[in-house]
């Protein structure tokens, strides 16, 4: 297959109207989420000389924002996209820029707690947005290419965010690297409520279907989130894991290059299975990627030196995209459009706080 070939598929998604508009935004919109973690540690440490509350900080951002984008999500469903996204991204630009003010005024550490809640709070998860707008706008096949599209965007908001927050904080200084990401959250969500040409249509809810608690209680959501507390729980342990082995083989630099693997591998199977057309039925799929997620995270177990682990790191990487493209696709299949966007968003609540616990 020559490499144009391969790529029609992705070429033919923004044949769609509005479709660069609409993922060119969300793209910006998730950019701080790498960065607003990161920038918080950053910004505390500099700040108060303790990283000890500086990661007490910023898991408060992450812990509450994982809780609370269900919500906005919900609201979506049932007002639109529009009007929230821009509720929403206001009070995020507020209380990004509070947080930021009570720490370098030296307020009391319980202010920063709070602000950082309610920063975090006020983020709606951009990700299951943008996936349902290309649900609205796609048949299956399209819709699975879209999602494995998507997922190769998140690989790269991971790469490109925390160096640039890093190279801010310590090139400039802390607050700009952390106030950075909050800038551009908002013009990215407050771009992404002005499209409303792509945003999918509310639908009256089904009360057969579980009315307002159809998306959480949906038993496929049920199965693909507690699966995803899994798979984040590997994501969290491989960030500790692998920076503790890279300093007890005296290179501490090497995981950073070892983490870049593990994501690379990500990214090229998400692009290859976005265009793949496999049989069986979702269901089938997801099973046959989450059984070959399980699997390919064992091979790190062969890793007895660096040049190793980059190597096994990239393998495993090859497994992430397909398990959290197919479980995507499977949810999208199996909700009510009236709730769609919320179980996308449970979906990622549970990947968040599966990172928490490794």
């Amino acid at each position: 297959m020559s490499p144009r070939t391969f790529f029609d598929p992705y070429v033919r998604l923004f044949a769609v109207p509005g479709a660069g508009s609409f993922s060119l935004a969300g793209w910006l919109a998730r950019l701080p989420m790498p960065i607003l973690g990161l920038g918080a540690v950053l910004l505390v440490e500099g700040e108060s000389g303790s990283y000890g509350l500086a990661g007490a900080v910023a898991g408060t951002l992450a812990l509450v924002g994982s809780l609370a984008s269900p919500l906005w999500a919900r609201a979506m469903d049932r007002r639109g996209q529009g009007a929230v996204l821009r509720s929403a991204f206001t009070a995020y630009l507020f209380t990004g820029v509070g947080f930021v003010a009570v720490v370098v005024a030296g307020a009391p550490v319980w202010t920063w707690f709070l602000l950082s809640g309610l920063t975090g709070a006020c983020g709606p998860n951009v990700g299951s947005i943008v996936r349902a707008r290309w649900a609205h706008a796609l048949d299956a096949d399209g819709r699975q290419t879209a999602f494995a599209f998507e997922s190769v965007v998140d690989e790269v908001v991971f790469v490109l965010g925390p160096p640039l927050v890093t190279l801010l904080a310590t090139l400039v200084n802390p607050p700009v690297g952390f106030l950075t990401g909050i800038v551009i959250g908002f013009l990215g969500g407050t771009w992404l409520s002005r499209l409303r040409d792509t945003e999918p249509p509310v639908r009256p809810r089904d009360a057969a279907a579980g009315g307002r608690f159809a998306a959480v209680l949906n038993p496929t959501v049920l199965v693909v989130v507690a699966a995803y507390l899994a798979v984040g729980t590997v994501f969290g342990a491989m960030d500790v894991v692998v920076v503790g082995f890279a300093e007890a083989e005296g290179a501490p630099p090497m995981a950073g290059l070892a983490l870049a693997a593990y994501a690379a591998g990500s990214l090229v199977a998400g692009l290859v299975y976005g265009v793949l057309r496999l049989p069986g039925t979702l269901a089938a799929r997801y099973l046959g990627c989450a059984v070959l997620f399980g699997l390919a995270a064992q091979v790190l177990l062969l890793v007895g030196s660096l040049p190793v682990l980059v190597a096994m790191a990239f393998v495993a990487g090859l497994a992430i995209a397909p398990v959290l493209v197919s479980g995507m696709s499977l949810v999208e299949s199996r909700v009510p459009r009236s709730a769609l966007t919320e179980a996308l968003t449970w979906v990622f609540t549970g990947l968040t706080l599966g990172v928490t616990v490794g």
